[in-house]
């Protein structure tokens, strides 16, 4: 074989080595400002574009690896991309970790729909669920930043491939939480990251490991709410109060870092002394005191005044005041210290007795009325009751509006004293001489008055007299003829006439008869006697149960 034969020949078998699609090694020849030079050891050199060699630190006579697209263009020369070689080596690199379940390196190179694009030697895409364990607010703020990825999902025939962060972050808590719990004990301290905060407490990351920190195991005071003492990115000491390694629960304490001030609570605040403190909260029920720090106690609105009407506390007391206030009780098992202000000052009910003694007359004005009485305001703060039965001698009063009005002057006297219960009884009529105590001598069996008609019941009618004394007339002493209803002979306000046949001064009743009228004196006894056989429940009542046994009433101008 001669010397020109067998360098053709191996001119041929380097050709043949090479064939389109594959990746070669070549030289770098000349670096230029627009392309780069590079003999692949074929009859021409390639071009490849400078900016595929961008961030890489190049000299002449490197060796790369390219791709040789095309053994010759329509200039002859050889078309190669370094670009090209690297996206195919990497995305075979890429599918080995995939089928390992490894991770990969890569750099987030832009933020587009859904999520990011990140650069793993291929382009891959960052789902926007799967860069955090808490969702990201703004992603641009990733962008630039390299981190590892769990490779989730290939599309071989697509070139597509999803990443995940999340993963990578959970699989790292896992681990490190498995590390917390296997060493963590009761009793130990921590230091965490506030996470999260919530109404009922805070979630302190505990390196991996979140722990939640209740808010009644925040602070030994009164606190309304985590965030009062909380911010989130915080970094706190915990100590750690309850592990459970099966549902990987851990409970966190702060307050108990700290002396329990509600030790030795009663020796501090023994009851009947006096303390200064700060109003942290009002409610409906009362004003909460700061004593000392950890320690509130209440101050119930019936406790502010002995006398003034206190409908809110926030009527005299706001949020941040300073007040004296005295110990009432303690109850160290449920940490309530009860307070009161009026303790500060005498009690005035003390000594009413004193001021008003029983049989005291006085004029005072009507505060206020109530179905049962009315209430008297004998000095600021201190109401007497004046009860509807102790209104009149005479006259049955269903409501005290009948005979009282708001802020008017009565005369009155003190019945009775109840110190404990704060209540002082007041009358009017017992300023009066009871008109009953005489009745004897003012009306006689057989006596003709005239009266008129105050109520109708369905056993009788009531005949107003003079002095405010009712008479009754039963129905079988309106007339002769057999009556069914009173209403059919007697209307209210109707002017009456009448015969007494009966004085009870016991009963407080007086029996009346129109049929009466022209009777004889025997006949007219008679009739007394025959009154008093009624049955007193049904047939006829006395005046204060009368009225219970209305079944029909009319008053002037009523139909």
């Amino acid at each position: 074989m001669s010397a020109t034969a067998t360098l053709a020949d191996l001119i041929a078998g380097s050709f043949r080595e090479l064939s389109e699609g594959s990746i070669v090694k070549g030289k770098i020849l000349e670096i230029k400002p627009q392309v780069i030079l590079v003999d692949i050891g074929y009859k021409s050199e390639g071009a490849i574009p400078s900016n595929e060699f961008e961030d890489e630190d190049i000299q002449v006579g490197d060796e790369v690896e390219v791709l040789l697209e095309r053994l010759e263009n329509d200039e002859g020369m050889v078309v190669l991309s370094k670009e090209k070689a690297a996206h195919r080596q990497n995305w075979e690199k890429i599918y080995a970790v995939f089928k390992d379940g490894g991770l990969v390196k890569g750099k987030i190179k832009s933020v587009v729909k859904g999520g990011l694009m990140v650069n793993v030697g291929v382009e891959a895409f960052l789902p926007g669920s799967q860069i955090d364990i808490i969702p990201p607010k703004d992603l641009n703020e990733y962008v630039g930043k390299v981190f590892e990825f769990k490779i989730v999902k290939i599309n071989d025939e697509r070139k597509n491939i999803v990443l995940s962060r999340r993963e990578v972050i959970e699989a790292e808590r896992a681990e490190q939480r498995q590390k917390f719990l296997d060493g963590v004990t009761p009793g130990d301290k921590v230091i965490g990251i506030v996470k999260n905060i919530t109404d009922f407490g805070a979630f302190v990351d505990l390196n991996g490991m979140d722990g939640l920190l209740h808010i009644t195991d925040m602070s030994w005071g009164r606190l309304n709410h985590p965030s009062e003492l909380l911010g989130i990115g915080q970094k706190i000491e915990v100590q750690i109060l309850e592990v459970n390694r099966e549902k990987e629960r851990v409970s966190l304490g702060l307050k108990q870092l700290q002396n329990n001030p509600w030790e030795n609570i009663e020796a501090r605040y023994p009851v009947g002394q006096r303390v200064r403190g700060k109003v942290t909260k009002l409610v409906a029920y009362g004003a909460f005191v700061e004593v000392e720090e950890g320690v509130e106690g209440l101050v119930h609105v019936s406790e502010l005044s002995w006398t003034k009407r206190i409908a809110r506390p926030s009527d005299v007391l706001s949020v941040g005041q300073e007040i004296e206030a005295s110990v009432l009780g303690i109850n160290k098992e449920e940490r309530k210290i009860s307070l009161g202000v009026r303790q500060l000052d005498t009690n005035p009910w003390d000594d009413i007795d004193a001021r008003y003694p029983i049989g005291t007359q006085m004029k005072r004005a009507v505060r206020n009325l109530t179905a049962y009485g009315a209430f008297v305001e004998l000095e600021e703060g201190i109401d007497g009751m004046i009860h509807v039965s102790d209104l009149s001698w005479t006259r049955k009063i269903n409501h005290p509006s009948e005979l009282l009005k708001k802020g008017q002057e009565v005369d009155a006297v003190v019945l009775g004293i109840d110190k404990a219960n704060q209540r002082i009884s007041l009358g009017m009529k017992q300023l009066d001489t009871d008109p009953w105590s005489i009745i004897d001598t003012r009306f006689k069996v057989g006596d003709v008055v005239k009266g008129r008609v105050a109520k109708i019941a369905s056993f009788g009618a009531f005949i107003e007299l003079e002095d405010d004394i009712d008479g009754l007339v039963h129905i079988s002493q309106i007339s002769e003829e057999r009556i069914e209803k009173v209403k059919d002979k007697l209307n209210v306000g109707d002017e009456v006439e009448a015969r007494v046949i009966k004085v009870d001064k016991v009963e407080r009743r007086i029996g009346l008869s129109v049929k009466a009228m022209n009777y004889s004196e025997a006949d007219i006894q008679k009739e007394s006697q025959a009154f008093e056989a009624l049955r007193p429940s049904t047939d006829l009542v006395g005046l204060e149960q009368a009225f219970k046994f209305a079944t029909e009433e009319w008053r002037p101008g009523g139909q």
